[in-house]
């Protein structure tokens, strides 16, 4: 093979270089410089970047380790993780499989041709003894090469490699969704066992009221309205106590199902015990574009949508494919396998579309709109934390302070109750005012336990905007991608 035809083609290759489309720029998304929302107390302070609090196990921090073993086997069996894993595994392949485009294509073809002609066929005199039939063995080597003149496959690779790196965002975000939602559920089982107890322990005071009017009624010192007063207050109470089953197994069969257990396979034993928010440390709004998962994957997109222009403008340029065949051809396989059958053809081929009725132009706009469509998203997403963020801190300012309010309601509601009992059992007072007593207390300490759940349910809110410990470094890196 000569050099001289060499040369050129090594040229052609030099100038693979080149790569047409626009250099990516992150896209800026608008950033507060504070929350508006974060309370300025001893418990909320801004948390600096080397100190952050968070880190993956979050959970951890509310001190419950029946919630710390159910939050482990979230990972491992949750279906829909699994399904973000495997669409995560495909988005790597697909690395692969564009990438062996920066390579030579060879490919192997033995072949046996036996082919007769037409003594009719023009241009050979009927009957020609010579043209009559022929036959061929052969083993030939294809290689196809194209030459990447304007980056076209190095900008789909690249695409590729970032639509990895988002499918490794969107797995984050579907973890942290899943552990989010479990602990959400949980406080809300708890808070029904909270709300059974305390319904549990108001039918027996309501019963033990039943017992005292009848005893009353017996002595000539009551009325019988009293007792009747007395036994729907009762009923109503047990009503709303066996209510609360409802959902608190729709909880635990959510649960079940997050952990990948069959309903009827799982129970979590009923337990009333006192929780309390924990202390969450809040980094400035800056730092949250690098700790939402979400926000990540969204950015890759935008990546990702940018190689797409470059794609869609290496269309304009002519491609350069660099083809060969070598191998052995024979009349007769007893000398196939000599140096003589060698046969072998190598040549770059060029083209270049002249004319497409505006199809490349309408490549490159669609490209452009879907990547000033990736940028809308990146950056409403970006607002939707900020906004999830302020929401859940709001949500947590106001509700320690109608927890404290409703604190001291309930003190004042169970003073409420013992004095009118008092004042009833001296005869001073009608039943209606104990009535009115212990139906205001009830409503004020279910509403205590309820504020707490509210608090518990924000705090999870809290971690899973704030992003859950999760870190941007966290994404696979382009290096580590095939």
């Amino acid at each position: 093979m000569s050099f001289r035809f060499l040369l050129p083609a090594a040229a052609m290759i030099f100038l693979a270089g080149c790569m047409v489309g626009p250099k990516y720029k992150q896209p800026t998304a608008s950033v507060p410089p504070a929350y508006k929302e974060l309370p300025e107390t001893d418990q909320w302070k801004v948390a600096h970047p080397n100190a952050e609090a968070l880190r993956g196990m979050w959970w951890e921090m509310f001190g419950d380790p029946q919630l710390n073993a159910l939050e482990e086997q979230v990972p491992v069996s949750n279906q829909n993780l699994k399904m973000a894993e495997a669409r995560f595994r495909q988005a790597r392949a697909a690395v692969r499989y564009y990438r062996a485009g920066e390579f030579p294509t060879i490919a192997i073809s033995p072949g046996v041709q036996a082919l007769r002609y037409s003594p009719n066929q023009p241009y050979f005199p009927s009957g020609d003894a010579g043209v009559g039939s022929a036959g061929n063995f052969f083993l030939l080597f294809d290689l196809s090469y194209e030459v990447d003149l304007w980056g076209r496959i190095r900008r789909t690779v690249a695409a590729a490699r970032e639509e990895a790196q988002a499918s490794a965002g969107d797995l984050a975000t579907m973890t942290l969704s899943m552990q989010a939602e479990l602990a959400y559920d949980y406080f809300e089982l708890r808070s029904s066992d909270s709300q059974k107890r305390l319904l549990d322990e108001t039918v027996k005071a309501y019963a033990d009221m039943v017992d005292l009017t009848g005893a009353l009624f017996d002595g000539g010192a009551a009325p019988e309205a009293d007792v009747v007063q007395a036994r729907t207050q009762l009923d109503t109470t047990r009503v709303q106590d066996t209510d609360i089953g409802v959902m608190r197994a729709q909880y635990e069969h959510a649960i079940a199902i997050l952990i990948d257990k069959p309903p009827a396979e799982f129970a979590i034993a009923p337990r009333s015990q006192p929780f309390e928010p924990p202390a969450i440390p809040v980094s400035v709004p800056s730092q949250l574009l690098e700790r939402r998962p979400d926000i990540a994957a969204a950015e890759r997109r935008v990546a990702e949508a940018n190689e797409g222009i470059g794609i869609a403008r290496a269309a304009y340029f002519p491609s350069l494919t660099i083809g060969g065949d070598v191998g052995l051809q024979s009349r007769h396989i007893s000398n196939l396998f000599t140096w003589p059958s060698r046969v072998w053809a190598i040549g770059p081929q060029a083209s270049e579309i002249i004319y497409d009725a505006g199809r490349r132009r309408a490549g490159v706009e669609q490209a452009q709109a879907n990547y000033d469509a990736t940028v809308a998203t990146y950056r409403e997403t970006t607002l939707e934390a900020f906004q999830q963020v302020e929401d859940n801190l709001a949500a947590l300012r106001i509700l320690a302070q109608e927890a404290t309010q409703e604190e001291q309601a309930v003190e004042e509601a169970q003073q409420n109750l013992r004095l009118f009992t008092d004042l009833y059992e001296g005869g001073v007072d009608p039943y209606l005012q104990v009535v009115t007593a212990q139906t205001t207390l009830l409503f004020n300490e279910r509403n205590e336990i309820d504020i707490l759940r509210r608090q518990m349910d924000a705090s999870v809110l809290l971690i899973k905007a704030l992003g859950g410990g999760w870190n941007a470094s966290q994404l696979p890196s382009t290096s580590s991608l095939p």
